[in-house]
C-alpha cells in the first residue's frame, strides 16, 4: 500500500490498525556521531532538549516504563498507533519540562506548554523514510512530527549544527532513512553535538575541600564499558549540596577518551531523564 496513493482518512485508520504495542521494545538510543560522518545515508533533524516518551496506543511512558501523569485532554489527542517522541517545551527548557512532566498530578497551565514532537512510528514497518512520511496523518496541535532533511556533505552538516547551537538548540539526530524499527544503543541513530556526551552510574560520592567542604567534590562513575572516572565540574551549588544519589545514572560532558577510556575534560550535565 503505497503512502502516495492513501488518503489522510485511510492512512490514520491503518495506523489506528497497529496493535503490536510500543513498549515491546526498548527504543532506539543514539550513538556519537564520528568528526567526519558522511550525512547522505542519514535524515537529518534538531535534537530536542526534551523528555522521551512512548505512546502505545493508551499509555504514554517514560523510557523507564513509568507512567507520564499527563492530562486527559493531552492523552485524547493521541492517535491510537504507538508512538516514540520527546515531551517539548522549547531550546531551554529542559528544567522546567522536566519538572512538570514528573509530578504525581498534571498541572494544567504547565502542560498547555508541552507538545509531544514524534520521531518514530514503533509498529510502523517499512524504512525509516518511508515511516517519517506517514507520521504527517497524526499532525495535531499536540502532536507534532519532528522535521527532517537530507544533506550532500560533512560541511552542510557542520553549517546546519553551528545553526542550530546559535539558537540555543543541542545539536543534530542523524537517522539511517533505510533503517528499519530497532530497539537498544545502535549506529543506526547518531548524535552529533559540539561536544560529545554520555551516560554513567553513580557509585559514589567525594567531599568536597575549601570552599566546597561539607558539599559534595566529585562524583565517582561507572560507565557501562565499566569505566570508572570521577567528575568535579559542572555543578550548580544547590547540586553540591544535594547530589545524584549512588545508583542514579548521569547524562556528562566531554571532550574525547583516553585511550584507558575515561573521558577527558568532563563535566556534568544533568540526571539523565529516566525517570
Amino acid at each position: 500500500m503505497s503512502h502516495n496513493t492513501l488518503s489522510r482518512r485511510a492512512l490514520l485508520a491503518w495506523l489506528g490498525s497497529l496493535g503490536a504495542p510500543a513498549l515491546a521494545l526498548e527504543p532506539l538510543l543514539a550513538k556519537n556521531a564520528p568528526v567526519g560522518v558522511d550525512p547522505k545515508p542519514y535524515l537529518v533533524s534538531e535534537k530536542l532538549d526534551g523528555v522521551r516518551a512512548l505512546w502505545d496506543g493508551t499509555t504514554l511512558r517514560f523510557r523507564s516504563g513509568r507512567k507520564v501523569a499527563a492530562p486527559p485532554w493531552f492523552l485524547v489527542a493521541l492517535p491510537k498507533a504507538p508512538l516514540d517522541g520527546e515531551l517539548w517545551m522549547g531550546r531551554g527548557s529542559f528544567d522546567t519540562l522536566s519538572g512538570a512532566v514528573r509530578r504525581a498530578e498534571a498541572v494544567d497551565a504547565e502542560w498547555r506548554r508541552v507538545s509531544y514532537r514524534v520521531f518514530e512510528l514503533p509498529a510502523g514497518g517499512g524504512t525509516f523514510e518511508q515511516r517519517v512520511e506517514k507520521l504527517e496523518a497524526v499532525a495535531s496541535d499536540i502532536v507534532v512530527p519532528v522535521e527532517q532533511q537530507r544533506f550532500a556533505s560533512n560541511a552542510e552538516l557542520r553549517l546546519k549544527l553551528k545553526q542550530v547551537v546559535d539558537l540555543g538548540g543541542e545539536g543534530l539526530m542523524l537517522h539511517r532513512a533505510d533503517a528499519p524499527v530497532a530497539s537498544g544503543r545502535s549506529d543506526l541513530l547518531l548524535k552529533l553535538k559540539p561536544q560529545a556526551d554520555a551516560e554513567a552510574v553513580v557509585v559514589g560520592h567525594e567531599a568536597g575541600k575549601g570552599r566546597f567542604a561539607g558539599q559534595l567534590g566529585a562524583l565517582e562513575l561507572q560507565t557501562p564499558e565499566g569505566v570508572r572516572f570521577k567528575l568535579g565540574t559542572g555543578f550548580t551549588d544547590g547540586q553540591r549540596r544535594d547530589p545524584p544519589a549512588v545508583g542514579a545514572t548521569v547524562t556528562y560532558r566531554y571532550r574525547d577518551l583516553t585511550p584507558s577510556g575515561k573521558p577527558r575534560f568532563a563535566s556534568f550535565l544533568r540526571v539523565a531523564e529516566t525517570f
